[in-house]
């Protein structure tokens, strides 16, 4: 009985936000792209508007810096259909 009770917890997790995003990883977005698709990947990876993560990324001290290192570190995500 007690464990029926840990894998309904477990599997209710896993399909709430915290539980997706714990399985996703930190990639380029192949969709939401303006120059690089870093902005777009970091914005699907937290779930927010890559709009504010573009306007952030604006007003960072070290910006340019940032965004190249995160264009070259950064996988591509898969292709999508």
């Amino acid at each position: 009985m007690l464990f029926d009770r840990v894998d309904y917890i477990r599997v209710t997790y896993k399909k709430t936000l915290g539980g997706t995003a714990l399985n996703n990883k930190l990639r380029k977005s192949s969709t939401d792209r303006a120059i690089v698709g870093v902005c777009g990947g970091i914005a699907e990876y937290f779930g927010i508007s890559s709009l504010g993560v573009r306007l952030i990324f604006i007003f960072l001290p070290a910006n340019l810096i940032i965004y190249l290192i995160l264009a070259a570190t950064l996988p591509d995500s898969p292709p999508s259909l």
